[in-house]
């Protein structure tokens, strides 16, 4: 008999027992679910943030106080935290550094601010950053409508915001904010302009910020000592690792360090933060992947017994079948063939499954769906080492039962 045959019929023996077919699949679907489930979601994730961070280009770093190191619960090293960049060595490094890139200053006023207007109010959750005309740049904003904070308004202080774009929904609905005004606190801005849509991710959302001029947000800032970030933009890549070099040197002398001093500030590329977080991901990668396993291991346990009880129910067919002439060869192909196919029925339901619960997390911060076909082809063979691995011993007890014994078995 060829395996055709076998294959059909190994279908009609799971018809006719279809509570114990449901039963075998769905534990295989768990286990799938669980493994193709995190790991799409995973890349998912991984996308999202590449594309969020992409945004600031690769010919950019910045000069802040603190570290950027990403941890997950205790991993990693804890970042650096130095004394706050004052807006004096801020304005200090803009004026003094001559080299071929844009300079950017901003501060953070707030990161939990309620904006409102005349009829209605967002949540506690916008962050209001106080920049310069480059700002919107070097930060990958781009100007939906409106226009750029100028010069003048960042020197004087001016009451001018532009807004993302969820504020704008937030507050104006189908309404043209331009020229509105807003509170922020207790002061009252103008929008003149408003960015276009920038996504989120990790929890970072481009479209829930205000940026107002420089010196109005540092006058509204609610820290004492409020520390400023400088973002260098190069024209060419190549150039990079020299003007790094170039604004380090300028800075430690606004910062009076002497030779031999440790630099007390951190310079960070955009790109190095980008594989800092990929870094990190594939440590919880290698975790979820040895969880899916682990799962789908306990999984072919229990479709190991399963089979097991199915051969004990099946002892007196299993007579017949020899007795009719049916090989042990045969009996073993079947069984195993059952296992197989219950494994692939429960891995399709699983990869399914597993695709929509892995797609729900970067659909909520924003990414995009992904269709993880390497993930599939991985589901599919491991569904098949599954199946072997829990058929092959029911199969050869199976194969092994005596004729006689077996037409004897009640």
């Amino acid at each position: 008999m060829n395996y055709l045959d076998i294959i059909r019929e190994s279908f009609n023996s799971i018809k006719g027992n279809k509570l114990r077919t449901t039963l075998t699949a769905l534990i295989i679907s768990i286990g799938i679910m669980a493994l193709v489930g995190i790991l799409t979601s995973i890349d998912s994730i991984k996308n999202s943030l590449t594309d969020n961070f992409s945004l600031m280009g690769t010919n950019s770093f910045k000069i802040q106080n603190r570290g950027l190191n990403i941890r997950f619960g205790n991993s990693g090293t804890a970042p650096k935290h130095y004394k706050p960049i004052s807006f004096i060595e801020a304005m200090d490094f803009k004026n003094s550094f001559n080299s071929p890139a844009i300079v950017s200053i901003s501060t953070s006023a707030t990161s939990n601010a309620t904006i409102k207007n005349e009829t209605a109010k967002t949540n506690p959750n916008i962050s209001v950053m106080g920049g310069d005309e480059s700002y919107a740049l070097t930060n990958g904003y781009k100007i939906g409508s409106g226009r750029n904070v100028n010069t003048s308004e960042v020197t004087a202080g001016s009451n001018v915001v532009i807004i993302g774009v969820e504020i704008e929904k937030k507050l104006f609905k189908d309404a043209d904010p331009l020229g509105k005004l807003i509170s922020i606190g207790s002061e009252k801005f103008r929008i003149i302009g408003i960015f276009e849509s920038k996504g989120s991710s990790a929890g970072l959302n481009g479209d829930r910020v205000c940026l107002i001029p420089l010196l109005k947000g540092k006058a509204i800032s609610n820290s004492l000592h409020p520390t400023y970030n400088m973002v260098v933009q190069v024209q060419n890549a190549t150039q990079m690792p020299q003007i790094i070099a170039e604004a380090t040197g300028t800075f430690r002398n606004i910062r009076k360090l002497h030779q031999g001093q440790e630099d007390n500030f951190e310079i960070s590329k955009s790109d190095e933060l980008i594989n800092q977080l990929l870094g990190n991901i594939a440590i919880v990668t290698v975790a979820a992947t040895a969880i899916g396993i682990i799962t789908l291991f306990g999984a072919s346990i229990a479709l190991m017994n399963i089979m097991l009880v199915s051969v004990t129910e099946r002892t007196r067919e299993i007579g017949i079948r020899k007795a009719i002439g049916a090989t042990s060869e045969y009996i073993r192909q079947q069984f195993l063939a059952e296992a197989l196919v219950i494994c692939q029925l429960g891995g399709l339901g699983g990869i399914i499954l597993g695709i929509l619960i892995g797609n729900i997390v970067p659909l909520l911060v924003g990414g995009g769906f992904i269709f993880p076909w390497l993930w599939i082809a991985g589901a599919i063979v491991v569904c098949i080492g599954v199946g072997i691995f829990s058929g092959i011993y029911p199969a050869i007890k199976a194969s092994k039962l005596d004729p006689v014994e077996a037409l004897r078995y009640e």
